[in-house]
């Protein structure tokens, strides 16, 4: 396993710059997630990774060598497409040791090292088969297979999953993590779906599109594990993209002494991890960021702390352990949780939640980052 480390790495093409100044590294045996929406550069950054993509500025190093001159064959990584690229008129043993048998290597050893992967696999039954005879999980198995069989420092997939339906890509993100603990491999993964990357990776980089607007900006938004990002999102960017239902946001405003945020004609008090920044900030504007978990039924919950909000039911959703409420607050959308399946309210209705102050975000509306 191999660490990987990202200098001020930028690429063009012609006059398009799609990567800025990516400054960050991924630790030996970490799995590492790229996350973010089309267009944001996850792939790109990942094909740089394994030499299919030049790097036009900065420093990429692969353990301990710099490898932006080095041809992808030498820097001893495997990578997992997203279509799984079987050859069809070949036997799930042949594909597995393809790899292995160009490079020369003994039959004695190719046997070894593809048992080993066909055991790890579950692939044992089926070495004779050919791809057309296989599941769509089972053809992915065979992807991972053919790569692990390399012995990398590194492995990289792109968007493995998306082919599958919802179940198989539950059952396969559980076994490419159990496979990634049990070879502790350093492993790069690619996905726009932000609960892959929560369920997945030790850390996660949540990446954006450049923007037209910010000239120095990076693409990289900002770089931690799982709770990090969700916990303490650095900007509304990941505060909104890390989370199901996105985290509200609301204009607000804080009070002129400091004490309380006011949003719309409610006072709510300051939480204790913003107390010293909204006395900074004392008669500005804010962005309120409150995660629809922390909007609640009154007698669902245990809050201090608590204010009272009403509104206009919009949309309902349940979903049989909760029911998602989406209320409609002086032009703004409010979305809350509750347990309840009764009462619940009809679209055009009024209704009345919580707001659990001590979890609330807070925001410059300027800069979309986070107030410290």
């Amino acid at each position: 396993m191999a660490a990987i480390e990202f200098e001020r790495v930028s690429k063009r093409y012609g006059d398009v710059e799609i990567i800025r100044n990516l400054n960050f590294g991924v630790k030996a045996g970490e799995f590492m997630v790229f996350v973010g929406p089309s267009g944001c550069g996850k792939s790109t950054t990942l094909r740089m990774i394994a030499g299919l993509e030049t790097i036009t500025g900065g420093n990429l190093s692969i353990g301990d060598r710099v490898v932006n001159d080095v041809h992808p064959k030498d820097r001893d990584i495997a990578m997992v497409f997203q279509s799984y690229a079987l050859y069809p008129h070949m036997t799930v043993y042949d594909n597995i040791a393809f790899g292995l048998k160009i490079r020369k290597m003994p039959d004695a050893e190719v046997r070894k090292r593809v048992g080993e992967a066909a055991a790890i696999l579950g692939l044992e039954p089926l070495l004779e088969r050919k791809p057309k005879a296989l599941s769509g999980g089972q053809r992915q198995r065979v992807a991972l297979g053919r790569a692990i069989v390399r012995n990398p420092s590194v492995f990289l997939f792109d968007e493995p999953l998306s082919n599958l339906d919802a179940e198989l890509r539950v059952q396969m993100r559980s076994e490419i993590s159990q496979l990634q603990r049990r070879l502790s491999t350093t492993t790069v993964y690619v996905t726009h779906d932000q609960i892959e990357a929560m369920t997945m990776g030790h850390r996660i980089a949540v990446m954006r599109p450049l923007q037209a607007d910010q000239p120095e900006a990076s693409n990289l938004m900002q770089c931690g594990t799982p709770m990090e990002l969700y916990d303490t999102p650095a900007n509304v960017f990941v505060a909104r993209f890390i989370g199901t239902p996105r985290m509200n946001m609301l204009p607000a405003r804080i009070a002129d002494d400091g004490s309380t945020v006011q949003l719309f004609d409610l006072n709510l008090p300051v939480s204790a991890q913003f107390a010293e920044v909204a006395r900074n900030q004392r008669g500005r504007p804010v962005l309120l960021g409150i995660r629809s978990e922390h909007v609640g039924l009154a007698h669902e919950v245990d809050w201090n702390g608590t204010v009272a909000i009403e509104g206009t039911a919009e949309m309902v959703e349940p979903l049989g352990h909760e029911v998602i409420v989406h209320l409609m607050v002086n032009g703004e959308n409010l979305i809350g949780r509750q347990r309840s399946h009764a009462g619940l309210p009809q679209p055009g209705d009024p209704y009345r939640m919580v707001i659990n102050c001590e979890a609330m975000h807070l925001f410059d509306p300027a800069t979309e980052l986070r107030l410290q």
